[in-house]
Protein backbone atom coordinates (compact mmCIF):
# COMPACT_ATOMS: atom_id res chain seq x y z
CA UNK A 1 0.00 0.00 0.00
CA UNK A 2 1.25 3.68 -1.10
CA UNK A 3 1.21 5.34 2.02
CA UNK A 4 2.95 8.86 -0.04
CA UNK A 5 0.88 11.67 0.35
CA UNK A 6 -0.46 12.83 -3.26
CA UNK A 7 0.62 16.52 -3.96
CA UNK A 8 -2.97 18.16 -3.32
CA UNK A 9 -2.37 16.07 0.50
CA UNK A 10 0.54 17.76 0.70
CA UNK A 11 -0.44 21.27 0.17
CA UNK A 12 -3.74 20.63 2.65
CA UNK A 13 -1.46 19.39 5.10
CA UNK A 14 0.99 22.17 5.00
CA UNK A 15 -1.05 25.76 5.03
CA UNK A 16 -0.27 27.95 6.60
CA UNK A 17 -2.73 29.86 9.75
CA UNK A 18 -2.40 33.47 9.06
CA UNK A 19 -4.13 35.90 11.53
CA UNK A 20 -6.78 38.09 10.63
CA UNK A 21 -5.34 42.17 10.84
CA UNK A 22 -4.91 45.47 8.76
CA UNK A 23 -2.41 46.38 6.16
CA UNK A 24 -2.25 49.79 3.84
CA UNK A 25 -2.06 49.60 0.42
CA UNK A 26 -0.07 52.28 -2.05
CA UNK A 27 -0.58 52.35 -5.76
CA UNK A 28 2.62 54.35 -6.44
CA UNK A 29 1.30 56.01 -9.71
CA UNK A 30 -1.71 57.59 -8.51
CA UNK A 31 -0.23 57.68 -5.10
CA UNK A 32 -3.11 56.37 -3.53
CA UNK A 33 -3.17 54.83 0.22
CA UNK A 34 -6.00 53.10 1.25
CA UNK A 35 -6.68 50.47 4.51
CA UNK A 36 -7.82 46.88 4.36
CA UNK A 37 -8.84 45.24 7.35
CA UNK A 38 -8.04 41.04 6.95
CA UNK A 39 -9.48 38.19 8.21
CA UNK A 40 -7.78 35.19 9.31
CA UNK A 41 -7.22 32.76 6.29
CA UNK A 42 -4.49 30.00 5.10
CA UNK A 43 -2.08 30.57 2.92
CA UNK A 44 0.50 27.99 0.67
CA UNK A 45 3.87 27.89 2.16
CA UNK A 46 5.06 28.18 -1.37
CA UNK A 47 3.82 28.98 -4.70
CA UNK A 48 1.95 26.09 -7.30
CA UNK A 49 4.78 23.77 -8.29
CA UNK A 50 4.37 22.38 -11.63
CA UNK A 51 4.26 18.44 -9.59
CA UNK A 52 1.09 20.13 -7.75
CA UNK A 53 -0.50 21.35 -11.15
CA UNK A 54 0.22 18.61 -13.11
CA UNK A 55 -0.98 16.34 -10.61
CA UNK A 56 -4.52 17.97 -10.99
CA UNK A 57 -4.45 18.65 -14.88
CA UNK A 58 -2.48 15.82 -16.46
CA UNK A 59 0.26 17.77 -17.00
CA UNK A 60 1.77 21.37 -16.31
CA UNK A 61 2.70 23.91 -19.28
CA UNK A 62 5.57 23.40 -21.89
CA UNK A 63 8.82 23.95 -20.61
CA UNK A 64 12.19 22.29 -19.12
CA UNK A 65 11.92 23.60 -15.67
CA UNK A 66 11.73 20.77 -12.43
CA UNK A 67 8.57 19.32 -11.00
CA UNK A 68 9.69 21.24 -7.74
CA UNK A 69 9.84 24.93 -9.21
CA UNK A 70 6.92 27.12 -9.51
CA UNK A 71 4.24 26.42 -12.38
CA UNK A 72 4.47 29.48 -14.90
CA UNK A 73 3.25 30.32 -18.33
CA UNK A 74 -0.26 30.31 -16.13
CA UNK A 75 -2.77 32.85 -16.79
CA UNK A 76 -5.05 34.45 -14.10
CA UNK A 77 -8.37 32.45 -16.08
CA UNK A 78 -6.12 29.25 -15.66
CA UNK A 79 -5.19 29.29 -11.99
CA UNK A 80 -8.87 30.24 -10.79
CA UNK A 81 -10.08 27.15 -13.06
CA UNK A 82 -7.19 25.35 -11.23
CA UNK A 83 -8.45 25.93 -7.48
CA UNK A 84 -11.51 24.92 -8.91
CA UNK A 85 -10.55 21.77 -9.81
CA UNK A 86 -8.08 20.95 -6.90
CA UNK A 87 -11.20 22.03 -4.31
CA UNK A 88 -13.09 19.06 -6.34
CA UNK A 89 -10.52 16.51 -6.06
CA UNK A 90 -9.50 17.32 -2.49
CA UNK A 91 -13.70 16.96 -1.54
CA UNK A 92 -13.98 20.73 -0.81
CA UNK A 93 -16.48 23.45 -2.38
CA UNK A 94 -14.96 25.50 -5.35
CA UNK A 95 -14.73 29.02 -4.42
CA UNK A 96 -15.49 30.63 -7.93
CA UNK A 97 -18.10 30.56 -10.42
CA UNK A 98 -17.86 31.65 -14.19
CA UNK A 99 -19.15 31.40 -17.44
CA UNK A 100 -17.13 31.69 -21.20
CA UNK A 101 -16.10 35.74 -20.82
CA UNK A 102 -12.10 35.20 -21.84
CA UNK A 103 -11.27 38.80 -19.86
CA UNK A 104 -12.55 36.86 -16.91
CA UNK A 105 -14.82 39.93 -15.67
CA UNK A 106 -17.96 37.21 -14.95
CA UNK A 107 -15.65 35.54 -12.50
CA UNK A 108 -17.85 35.68 -9.26
CA UNK A 109 -16.27 34.38 -6.02
CA UNK A 110 -17.58 32.64 -2.86
CA UNK A 111 -15.44 33.53 -0.16
CA UNK A 112 -17.07 32.00 2.40
CA UNK A 113 -16.33 28.41 0.85
CA UNK A 114 -13.95 25.97 2.22
CA UNK A 115 -11.81 25.57 -1.04
CA UNK A 116 -9.09 26.64 -2.58
CA UNK A 117 -8.97 30.21 -4.13
CA UNK A 118 -6.56 32.62 -5.20
CA UNK A 119 -5.41 35.76 -1.79
CA UNK A 120 -6.65 38.55 -2.16
CA UNK A 121 -3.92 41.66 -2.86
CA UNK A 122 -4.40 43.00 0.71
CA UNK A 123 -4.17 39.07 1.85
CA UNK A 124 -0.92 39.10 -0.07
CA UNK A 125 0.46 41.81 0.75
CA UNK A 126 -0.10 41.58 4.82
CA UNK A 127 0.89 37.48 4.49
CA UNK A 128 3.87 38.98 2.65
CA UNK A 129 5.36 41.44 5.59
CA UNK A 130 4.45 39.24 8.64
CA UNK A 131 4.36 42.13 11.13
CA UNK A 132 7.58 43.87 9.01
CA UNK A 133 7.07 47.42 7.97
CA UNK A 134 10.62 47.45 5.76
CA UNK A 135 10.71 47.25 2.00
CA UNK A 136 10.70 44.09 2.14
CA UNK A 137 11.11 40.70 5.19
CA UNK A 138 15.17 40.36 4.89
CA UNK A 139 17.99 40.82 3.23
CA UNK A 140 17.30 40.15 -0.93
CA UNK A 141 19.95 37.23 -1.99
CA UNK A 142 18.79 35.43 1.35
CA UNK A 143 15.04 35.37 1.02
CA UNK A 144 14.77 35.79 -2.73
CA UNK A 145 15.57 34.49 -6.20
CA UNK A 146 16.19 37.70 -8.57
CA UNK A 147 17.61 39.21 -11.06
CA UNK A 148 20.80 39.05 -9.23
CA UNK A 149 21.27 35.52 -8.79
CA UNK A 150 19.27 33.79 -10.19
CA UNK A 151 20.78 32.79 -13.23
CA UNK A 152 18.03 33.74 -14.92
CA UNK A 153 15.92 31.15 -13.95
CA UNK A 154 13.08 30.29 -11.32
CA UNK A 155 14.21 27.56 -9.11
CA UNK A 156 12.92 24.95 -6.81
CA UNK A 157 10.63 26.27 -4.33
CA UNK A 158 11.29 27.23 -0.66
CA UNK A 159 14.92 27.01 -1.35
CA UNK A 160 15.38 30.71 0.24
CA UNK A 161 14.59 32.23 3.76
CA UNK A 162 10.61 32.24 4.44
CA UNK A 163 9.39 35.18 6.26
CA UNK A 164 8.19 35.18 10.14
CA UNK A 165 5.53 33.14 9.80
CA UNK A 166 7.15 30.85 7.43
CA UNK A 167 5.94 31.49 3.72
CA UNK A 168 9.11 30.85 1.28
CA UNK A 169 9.02 33.20 -2.02
CA UNK A 170 7.16 35.78 -1.32
CA UNK A 171 9.32 37.67 -2.60
CA UNK A 172 11.26 36.74 -5.96
CA UNK A 173 11.13 33.46 -8.02
CA UNK A 174 8.12 34.48 -9.45
CA UNK A 175 5.10 36.68 -9.71
CA UNK A 176 1.78 35.93 -7.97
CA UNK A 177 -1.27 36.01 -9.33
CA UNK A 178 -4.04 37.84 -6.80
CA UNK A 179 -8.05 37.63 -6.84
CA UNK A 180 -8.29 41.59 -7.63
CA UNK A 181 -8.84 43.86 -10.42
CA UNK A 182 -6.50 46.44 -10.65
CA UNK A 183 -8.25 49.72 -11.29
CA UNK A 184 -11.28 48.94 -13.82
CA UNK A 185 -11.61 52.46 -14.72
CA UNK A 186 -8.48 52.54 -16.84
CA UNK A 187 -7.05 49.08 -16.67
CA UNK A 188 -10.67 47.40 -17.90
CA UNK A 189 -10.29 43.54 -16.25
CA UNK A 190 -6.50 43.29 -15.50
CA UNK A 191 -5.61 41.41 -12.69
CA UNK A 192 -2.86 42.35 -9.86
CA UNK A 193 -0.16 40.40 -9.32
CA UNK A 194 2.28 40.67 -6.71
CA UNK A 195 6.10 39.76 -4.92
CA UNK A 196 8.75 40.37 -7.96
CA UNK A 197 10.16 37.51 -10.13
CA UNK A 198 13.90 35.50 -10.99
CA UNK A 199 14.11 37.84 -13.69
CA UNK A 200 13.62 41.32 -11.34
CA UNK A 201 15.98 43.94 -9.53
CA UNK A 202 15.42 45.41 -6.27
CA UNK A 203 13.07 47.93 -7.26
CA UNK A 204 10.32 44.78 -8.47
CA UNK A 205 11.30 42.21 -5.52
CA UNK A 206 9.52 45.02 -2.74
CA UNK A 207 6.46 43.69 -1.23
CA UNK A 208 4.76 46.67 -1.95
CA UNK A 209 5.24 46.61 -5.64
CA UNK A 210 2.15 45.94 -7.62
CA UNK A 211 1.72 45.07 -10.96
CA UNK A 212 -0.93 44.09 -13.76
CA UNK A 213 -1.76 42.68 -17.08
CA UNK A 214 -5.01 40.68 -18.61
CA UNK A 215 -6.36 37.98 -17.18
CA UNK A 216 -5.27 35.80 -20.09
CA UNK A 217 -1.72 36.78 -19.93
CA UNK A 218 0.90 34.04 -19.56
CA UNK A 219 4.70 35.05 -19.04
CA UNK A 220 7.90 32.46 -17.93
CA UNK A 221 7.79 34.52 -14.26
CA UNK A 222 4.51 34.64 -12.99
CA UNK A 223 2.83 32.19 -11.53
CA UNK A 224 0.29 31.43 -8.26
CA UNK A 225 -0.04 30.65 -4.72
CA UNK A 226 -3.29 28.97 -2.54
CA UNK A 227 -5.34 30.27 -0.11
CA UNK A 228 -8.39 29.21 1.81
CA UNK A 229 -10.76 30.91 3.97
CA UNK A 230 -11.13 29.80 7.79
Amino acid sequence: MNLEPTPHQKITQHMIEIPAGKIFLRDEGTKRVWKVEVGAFRLAPHPVTRELYAAVLGQAPAGSAGPLTPVTEVSWNDAVRFCNLLSQAAGLTPCYSAGDDPDGQDVVCDWEADGYRLPSEAEWEYACRAGDSGVRYGELDEIAWHGGNSGGEVHDVATRTPNAWGLHDMIGNVWEWCWDVYDPAVYGPYRVFRGGGAHDGPRGCRASCRRKSHPTFRVDDLGFRLARSL
